[in-house]
């Protein structure tokens, strides 16, 4: 029991500082959300100009038959703005890059990277929804440390549940030895990423024979 209240107290004392942070980032996403269409198009309008012609001058082209560079970052930009009714990503992103002697192996490499780090992505978002079941007295503070701590020592298992990804940005430069410089931002259904991290951190609760099915279940908002 003492243990327990440990827990719980360790698990308040960080949900005092997290919560701030939480709160700032809803606070960020409803003014997002807020945004006309417009006034958000104009925005990712100029971010997208701004980005595309910074990558160009650094010498990243896209290979022949894609989108230009410029499309593919505002079609990232405008799902990076898009979140459900619970203000949770409708899209999870993750960047990443790599460079190899060919195209293809750096490819490769750049996407295995990018879902490595979608399911670090993941874990902070499911991170900041336990938190803010806390924070709205919707959760124990022993159950959702018990969580939280599960999800943030899963993120191998939610790699490995990650299905079919979107590749949303993909662009390349060669280097001066020849090499491939690949990079990459895929994005993943937040729905699906909530579904990864949902089989990933009940797998693990049952091998610590700990029930909290229906805590985390409320979490995900299943």
């Amino acid at each position: 029991m003492k243990k327990v209240l440990f827990i719980a107290m360790a698990m308040l004392v960080a949900c005092t500082a997290f919560a701030q942070d939480v709160k700032e980032i809803m606070k960020e996403r409803q003014a997002t959300q807020k945004l006309a269409k417009k006034e958000l198009g104009a925005k990712v309008d100029k971010t997208t100009k701004k980005e595309a012609k910074r990558l160009t001058k650094e010498g990243w082209v896209v290979t022949p038959g894609a989108l230009p560079l410029a499309k593919q970052l505002e079609r990232s930009y405008l799902m990076e703005f898009e979140y459900d009714e619970n203000l949770f990503p409708k899209y999870i992103m993750a960047n990443a890059q790599s460079i190899g002697e060919n195209y293809d192996a750096a490819k490769t490499a750049a996407t295995s990277l990018a879902i490595t780090n979608l399911a670090g992505q993941i874990q902070t978002e499911v991170t900041a929804l336990i938190e803010n079941t806390v924070a709205n007295n919707q959760l124990a503070a022993e159950d959702a440390a018990s969580i939280s701590e599960t999800v943030m020592a899963s993120k191998n298992l939610i790699s490995q549940s990650i299905g079919r990804v979107i590749t949303v940005v993909e662009c390349y430069r060669v280097l001066d030895n020849k090499n491939r410089e690949v990079m990459v931002r895929i994005a993943y259904n937040g729905d699906m990423a909530k579904q990864a991290a949902k089989k990933a951190v009940r797998e693990e609760l049952e091998k610590k024979g700990q029930k909290l099915h229906d805590q985390l279940d409320q979490v995900l908002g299943f």
